[in-house]
């Protein structure tokens, strides 16, 4: 049996998405920049792609503005905000503890750049507190930026308040939703969001394209010089058969979310309670405000780098934490960030599920984790130590 459950990390194309990218290809190749008419064909698919994703997120199309991906679209996003700030005297920012390296590692060239960062804990449920975001909010505060969904343990933050606080407080709020967009409703004016990233390949739509909303006022920095294209804040030719191909599978994506979630969610708790099982493991995040199709564990005694070899053998595709930093020996930033010391968070396992996940199939995940498990803890020295009262347990 075969199983992909590492859809946090990226998703499998959808056929709509494919269909739309090889139309593109073959009927509207021309530069969307020219005067002639295929030129201008590909134009108007440009915009009408950008009309669409705007509708979905209830924005204005002149608010969306086409990226790589998430990555470019944090990065556009924070500078800008700091850039716009800066120019005011406010030159404060704050984020959460477990954000995305693609926001942290910004955070940290601005702060070699002069300005000053509040992180905020997420505690032990892997959520910010709105009375702490208050709390850290200060007359020099010029951006707050928040993910929406964790990309490690699925879980929810309360965005609509925060969005509310900031609109309040007169600061820009940013919001990393890669995880979110296509999987939760997003509303960037109910939210009170902007500035918002998203990417693609998180929602069945090809990689290296993506999205970044940015409310009517919001003056960008461009990252990219070059052309005038992207109302000259994004330099290059777009890239069309990407965001036609990206646009499909929003579309598709928003169309199944209802029902998607309701199955996930119940293959999902089914899932969390087959593992918890496992003595001495436990969940990683809030058990209800997550992602539907993310289950994260820390299971104690093993590494989890050699649990992803062992289910790989078994058919199983998981991750043991961010994609983008798999192979690194440190452990998960964001396990830390939960209060999971180091030799529990090197024991996690990251499973993200998608829409087309079998109660069958989560039955074998459920076995195979415990297989695996139980091989891998019967020669751990560290497991050995633990059984033996030389270690006291962490997990209970």
């Amino acid at each position: 049996m075969q199983i992909y459950a590492d859809n946090a990390a990226t998703t499998k194309m959808s056929d709509a998405a494919i269909t739309a990218m090889t139309d593109c290809m073959q009927s509207f190749w021309g530069n969307p920049s020219s005067l002639y008419t295929i030129g201008q064909v590909a134009k108007e698919k440009l915009e009408e792609a950008r009309g669409e994703i705007a509708r979905i997120i209830n924005a204005e199309p002149r608010e969306i503005l086409f990226t790589s991906g998430g990555s470019e679209a944090d990065n556009q996003a924070l500078l800008s905000a700091a850039m716009i700030g800066k120019k005011k005297g406010r030159t404060h920012i704050i984020s959460s503890m477990f954000e995305h390296h693609a926001i942290l590692h910004t955070l940290q060239k601005l702060e070699k750049n002069g300005f000053t960062m509040t992180y905020l804990p997420v505690h032990e449920n892997g959520i910010v507190r709105i009375e702490e975001l208050e709390d850290a909010i200060t007359e020099d505060t010029c951006l707050v930026t928040i993910m929406t969904a964790n990309n490690e343990i699925g879980t929810i933050q309360p965005i609509t308040q925060i969005g509310e606080l900031c609109r309040k407080r007169g600061v820009i709020f940013h919001t990393d939703a890669v995880q979110a967009v296509g999987h939760l409703p997003i509303d960037v004016k109910a939210q009170s969001i902007d500035m918002l990233s998203a990417s693609a390949h998180k929602f069945h739509g090809p990689k290296g394209v993506g999205f970044l909303y940015v409310k009517k006022g919001i003056v960008l920095s461009s990252l990219i010089e070059g052309g005038a294209q992207e109302r000259g804040k994004r330099a290059g030719t777009e890239n069309l058969p990407g965001i036609l191909s990206m646009t499909a599978a929003l579309k598709e994506a928003v169309a199944g979310m209802e029902a998607h979630n309701v199955h996930q969610k119940q293959v999902r708790d089914h899932l969390i309670q087959g593992l918890s099982e496992i003595p001495h493991s436990a969940l990683n995040g809030d058990a209800v405000s997550r992602l539907s199709g993310n289950v994260n564990f820390s299971f104690e005694g093993i590494e989890g780098e050699s649990l992803l070899i062992l289910l790989d053998q078994k058919g199983i595709s998981a991750s043991s934490g961010s994609a983008c930093t798999s192979g690194a020996l440190d452990p998960s930033h964001v396990l830390l960030a939960i209060g999971r010391i180091h030799d529990v968070a090197h024991g996690s396992l990251r499973l993200s599920i998608g829409e087309e996940i079998t109660m069958e199939e989560a039955d074998y995940i459920i076995e195979a984790v415990k297989e695996v498990v139980a091989y891998l803890r019967s020669f751990s020295p560290v497991w050995r130590d633990l059984m033996a009262g030389k270690k006291e347990f962490i997990l209970k």
